[in-house]
């Protein structure tokens, strides 16, 4: 007896692994196919792995014919049968979710059409919908005629409603690839959606270093706010000593001695976040510093200046650029966090590698910044030091 086969249903069933398929054919093979193929109007839509195994080894099989008014209904069954019976992943439940929840919001419209047809005569679903579930264990039983969105779908397939959103946005824009992984347990369905999200807050970015690139250079003295979100700075630290008069840093600039930067009364807002950079020698001073101007210490960078400098203990190679807040800040977006270790070449004397500025820029985009012991202004932000 030949069998019709609709694609619209088989997709509804989770296929087998090959593993799992072998099993099953043995199975088939030494005890004969046990449970009868369901169909409805001549189509299965339940058992076509054990119609193509009777097929392929000429194995007796029995029907169970069965009746639904309409696809939909026979639909519902199916995903009901399948979250009911099968071991399946909760990437495959999600999916099936959101298959129910369609067919829902089709039914929903031809309710709404319905009862503009029929007055005071209520709303129907899918057909015995109740007595479905009946059929259908252990699946809960839920109210069929209830569900009209997808926290109730999520119930049914005993998932939460933020996992089925989740899936929802990796079935419209992950790969083929990234979804066959899902399904096969590589990937777990919270990694695929931060992949996807990590992936639009880096075209979010992309727009915004071409804003920051069209910034013009002027500032509206009129405009100056008086207090900022983000302060990077240089502090020109006072050292006790040095090797040889020409290596002086005075020579290059003026320097301040460690109490005389605490007491800068810093333009800081209610909320804020302090870059500092430090030299090692300066570490415990700079913590000194942050604290006196009302920050908290949070983390630090290394700059790796890639060419080796004087120095008494060891030369010189690196600098640390200090992080603290003040209020509430929120760190940078995962998509675009650095690492902790910036690697690139030291140039004249004191110059900063612009990476860090551009850094905080993007991570701080709509923030006000100001740059304090500033050397070289940059577009987009407010500058003071004496060397400007």
């Amino acid at each position: 007896m030949e069998l019709k086969i609709k694609e619209e249903f088989k997709k509804l069933i989770p296929p087998l692994t090959p593993d799992e398929y072998k099993q099953l054919e043995t199975n088939c093979i030494e005890e004969g196919i046990r449970d009868a193929i369901i169909t409805w109007n001549g189509y299965i839509i339940d058992g076509h792995n054990r119609y193509k195994i009777a097929q392929d080894w000429c194995l007796v099989f029995k029907l169970e014919p069965k009746e639904f008014k309409s696809e939909q209904d026979v639909k519902v069954w199916m995903i009901l049968n399948q979250f009911g019976r099968r071991n399946i992943g909760n990437y495959t439940r999600a999916k099936l979710a959101l298959e129910l929840e369609d067919i829902f919001k089709e039914k929903a419209k031809e309710n709404l059409k319905l009862a503009a047809e029929k007055t005071n005569t209520g709303f129907h679903t899918c057909e015995k919908a109740l007595d479905l579930f009946d059929e259908v264990k252990p699946v809960k039983k839920i109210e069929i005629e209830k569900v009209n969105s997808v926290k109730e779908v999520a119930k049914i397939a005993d998932l939460s409603h933020n996992t089925i959103a989740k899936v929802k946005i990796i079935e419209q824009k992950a790969a083929p690839e990234i979804k066959e992984k899902l399904s096969t347990g590589e990937l777990t369905i919270n990694q695929a959606y931060q992949d996807i999200k990590k992936e639009e807050k880096k075209e979010e970015f992309k727009e915004k270093r071409k804003l920051i690139s069209e910034q013009v250079n002027h500032v509206d003295i009129n405009d100056i706010p008086e207090k900022f979100d983000v302060i990077y700075c240089d502090p020109p630290w006072r050292y006790d000593f040095s090797e040889t008069t020409n290596r002086e840093i005075e020579n290059h600039y003026t320097t301040m001695e460690c109490k005389d930067i605490c007491k800068m009364n810093v333009p800081a807002a209610d909320n804020c976040v302090l870059f500092m950079w430090a030299t090692a020698p300066k570490l415990l001073e700079a913590i000194e510093v942050i604290k006196a101007w009302g920050f908290e210490y949070k983390t630090h960078a290394i700059w790796d200046k890639e060419k080796i400098g004087m120095g008494y203990w060891f030369r010189g190679q690196h600098e640390l650029l200090m992080v603290a807040t003040k209020g509430k800040v929120s760190p940078p977006d995962s998509a675009i966090r650095i690492s902790s270790v910036i690697k690139e070449e030291r140039t004249k004397h004191s110059r900063k590698p612009d990476c860090v500025a551009e850094y905080i820029e993007l991570a701080f985009f709509e923030k006000s910044k100001i740059e304090l012991f500033c050397r070289e202004p940059r577009k987009g932000w407010y500058s003071f030091g004496n060397q400007i």
